[in-house]
């Protein structure tokens, strides 16, 4: 995961966050290490025990207030205690004038503050979120992500096995198309993968003795996503008649991506197989797990039940010969 830096969220937050700087960017970097925000209400008070070191604070109408109700030097001292933390940049809500003293001592501290339009509550949420997912663990996996009645289905397979293909016909029957070729993935918070395209491939895909297309000018724009959960591995494999393949299902296979199992579904491939069908019903058996039916399982149970009846049928008129 790259740094994260006080300039490139000032630059990337700038118009939808209306953010103003206040005091001057420097040129060199100024690391984020965390995530986290802080409003430092106790801490300009001079509470400051349960507050951690590094972390971005929000200055709101509560701080504001209570800043205006103290004189120039009572101001630099308030805010000094906060600059004990080591804020990499302190953002000013609901465009709020600051006080000359204040913005005296960040500016002679070289810490930045940035102002925002918007109010504290939807600064913060905004701000979270996009930290949440720049701080997120990433990689990136050869292979095709294709939203598939709202199932996520990652293809993988070695290059040129038909991944690209096997997306082309899934969007010709009306399925979305994510990534092809490069699919990044992040790890969220609450231990989700969300997969979505490299900028440069945006929605194109390679197929083999045809070259690379466009799938949203072709197919309009119903035929992509922008970025989808990955709920489903679907790999793909040349058939191989020693191989052993699942046929009943009743074990559960899983990938591992980002540290997060995820179910995976291993597909023999072979001249004349119907992949396309095979992956609608991949991702609608996977719903009907979700709600809580298992087909193989209910098959399984049924067959028992059955040798069960078998034998008691078979003890009773053993008995009835005696």
């Amino acid at each position: 995961m790259p740094d994260v830096h006080v300039q490139k969220l000032y630059e990337d937050l700038k118009e939808p966050l209306l953010l103003e700087a206040l005091t001057a960017l420097p040129s060199e970097p100024i690391i984020v290490p965390a995530g986290d925000l802080h409003r430092p209400g106790m801490a300009l008070m001079g509470f400051t025990e349960n507050f951690q070191e590094g972390r971005i604070q929000i200055f709101g109408e509560s701080e504001m207030a209570f800043l205006s109700t103290l004189g120039a030097d009572e101001q630099r001292l308030a805010v000094e205690r906060v600059l004990v933390l080591g804020p990499p940049a302190i953002f000013v809500v609901l465009d709020q004038s600051v006080p000359g003293p204040v913005l005296d001592l960040v500016r002679e501290r070289g810490v930045v503050m940035i102002r925002s339009a918007l109010p504290a509550v939807e600064f913060q949420a905004e701000l979270t979120h996009h930290l949440e997912r720049v701080f997120s663990p990433t990689t990136e996996v050869h292979g095709t992500l294709v939203d598939v009645y709202g199932v996520g289905l990652l293809f993988t397979g070695r290059s040129g096995i038909g991944k690209s293909e096997c997306a082309l016909d899934l969007i010709e029957r009306g399925h979305r198309l994510v990534a092809d070729d490069i699919v990044e993935i992040t790890r969220t918070s609450d231990d989700v993968l969300i997969g979505r395209y490299r900028d440069v491939l945006r929605h194109h895909l390679e197929i083999r003795g045809v070259g690379v297309i466009d799938v949203q000018a072709i197919f309009g724009i119903r035929a992509i996503r922008m970025q989808k959960r990955i709920e489903v591995e679907v790999q793909l494999q040349e058939w191989e008649d020693s191989a052993d393949y699942e046929r009943m299902g009743l074990e559960s296979r899983f990938g591992e991506i980002l540290g997060i199992n995820i179910p995976q579904a291993v597909v023999p491939l072979f001249p004349g197989k119907n992949i396309t069908v095979i992956s609608e019903v991949i991702a609608l058996n996977f719903m009907l797990k979700v709600y809580g039916y298992d087909a193989a399982q209910v098959l399984n149970e049924r067959i028992l039940e059955t040798m069960r009846s078998s034998n008691r049928l078979q003890g009773y008129l053993d008995r009835d010969r005696e």
